[in-house]
């Protein structure tokens, strides 16, 4: 049974008092409407007031993009949060442990159990002090916070440690845990085998003594943490905070177009068609409801009925799909309610952050939709977008050998599915969309009111939005190392040209 974190509350309290103190009003050019624009973004926003130690980020850069956090070593962080794709890797539904290559280019070079389940998350300002949860699901959050520091709730429960920095360093325990993300399948190396018994102590460790018995990495540590004083010292969570550490930098964006009206006051840089879609989104639109703050997220959970791709998060008690096809699995993803187990969170996610948000499509946090302004349709009219949707053309990228699960217990084990049955393996990508009961489902918990716009009105929201993207963004800088302490290939590797 899945943990109850009654603490939604918390988290809305907290935003909302945050957006209060931000608020501030400004008069658009040409237009006599005051806004209610937050306030623009400082240094004192993100974690180490925006300057961690320079030891501390090279560590997490170097083990950002190094596949010695991967259980079969072939995988990083990187991989599914590529600088060159926008901090994502510009799929719907991404090739995890077990793939080949980059974004649209990447394939299953090994047999694969399936596609990662949810759209990879872009990771811009993820290192700021007013995340209180983290994942599609916020299922990593804050439980207290005070003087007396931060206690984090998580799926892990006591065994995630408790003297953490900060949420970021606590999210970064979990996917190298995760068999279809990093960790591999059972049998395969003995992090997969840990990772498939529950026990993710036993992956941190695991983990944790890899990288320290590599001389260049220890010594590296060594200047990161004082405190280190042999390879037996180092823990987890020394990794995970150094991974925060350079994701609070790498992926810091607040020099938009945008910020220098948050800046300035001034909207005169700015189209006229995005000056428009800047009253839009404030105003008729009411996309700042829940866009809201210097980041454009109210860090809280809505169900908007986005279109479910693949088999979600098997949740949910349907079992025709594998009373039709014989493999076993159910094929919803409830969302926030399988972690409050909250009635009102069924299909709520996370809104996310809108910085760089022309860039980090797919869009959903299933990739349903392939442009933003599809994005941007089915926010004003949901039920219509969901009931229309087809599911059928959402391009997912192809896998080519994959993997059922076969036997229990100690004879648990990953056989082959044959050729001839993989058209019934497929079905799962189409499933709940072409299932009237599981779509219904997720139409009657939808929160989103219509909102009636004209097209003209759509383009200028889009140009509007199109200001929230960094120069830095668009053409990132040498983040990924050339070489990585492990010896490994860095992932990802170049995206081929053209």
């Amino acid at each position: 049974m899945p943990r109850i974190y009654p603490n939604r509350h918390f988290i809305a309290a907290v935003s909302f008092a945050a957006l209060a103190m931000a608020a501030v009003g400004l008069a658009t050019a040409g237009s006599d409407t005051t806004l209610p624009l937050p306030a623009p973004v400082k240094d004192s926003d993100y974690l180490y007031d925006g300057a961690p130690p320079g030891a501390l980020v090279e560590l997490g850069r170097n083990l950002f993009f190094d596949p010695i956090l991967s259980g079969n070593r072939n995988i990083s962080c990187g991989t599914c949060h590529d600088p060159q794709l926008a901090s994502g890797d510009g799929l719907a539904l991404g090739i995890g442990e077990g793939g080949d290559g980059a974004g649209t280019h990447r394939v299953t070079r090994d047999p694969v159990t399936g596609r990662v389940p949810r759209n990879a998350q872009a990771l811009w300002n993820v290192g700021t002090k007013e995340y209180v949860s983290l994942f599609h699901d916020g299922r990593v959050e804050v439980s207290i916070q005070g003087d007396g520091g931060q206690r984090f709730r998580s799926p892990a429960g006591q065994e995630l440690p408790e003297d953490l920095p900060n949420l970021l360093t606590a999210q970064a325990f979990f996917p190298v845990a995760s068999p279809i993300e990093m960790a591999g399948q059972f049998g395969e190396n003995p992090v997969a085998d840990a990772a498939a018994t529950a026990s993710r102590a036993k992956v941190w460790d695991l983990l944790a003594a890899r990288v320290a018995d590599i001389p260049a990495y220890f010594a590296m540590m060594q200047t990161a943490f004082q405190d280190l004083h042999t390879p037996k010292d180092v823990t987890f969570a020394h990794i995970a905070e150094a991974l925060a550490a350079f994701q609070s930098t790498a992926f810091r964006s607040d020099n938009a177009p945008f910020d220098r009206v948050l800046r300035t006051g001034d909207t005169s840089h700015l189209s006229p068609m995005a000056q428009a879609g800047l009253s839009l989104f404030y105003g008729k639109a009411r996309c700042a409801t829940c866009h809201s703050g210097p980041f454009l997220t109210d860090h809280g959970f809505h169900a908007i009925a986005v279109p479910q791709i693949g088999p979600g998060k098997g949740h949910g008690d349907d079992l025709s799909y594998w009373w039709d096809t014989g493999f076993p699995g159910r094929q919803e993803d409830e969302g926030r309610y399988r972690v409050t187990l909250d009635q009102d969170d069924l299909f709520a996610f996370r809104t996310p952050s809108l910085r760089n948000v022309a860039l980090t499509g797919p869009w959903g946090h299933s990739g349903a939709f392939d442009t933003l302004e599809g994005m941007i349709r089915h926010h004003l009219h949901p039920e219509a977008s969901l009931t229309a949707f087809n599911a059928s053309r959402v391009e997912l990228p192809k896998l080519d050998d994959v993997l059922r699960m076969s036997g229990r217990g100690t004879q648990l084990g990953f056989v082959a599915v044959d050729s001839s049955r993989r058209a019934e393996f497929d079905m799962r990508d189409r499933r709940v969309m072409e299932t009237p009961k599981l779509r219904d489902r997720i139409l009657k918990a939808n929160q989103l009111a219509p909102v009636d716009l004209t097209d003209t009105e759509v383009r200028d929201l889009v140009a509007f939005l199109k200001t929230l993207t960094d120069q830095t963004a668009e053409n990132p800088s040498d983040v990924v190392p050339l070489d990585v302490p492990s010896g490994l290939p860095p992932q990802p590797r170049d995206l081929p040209e053209g």
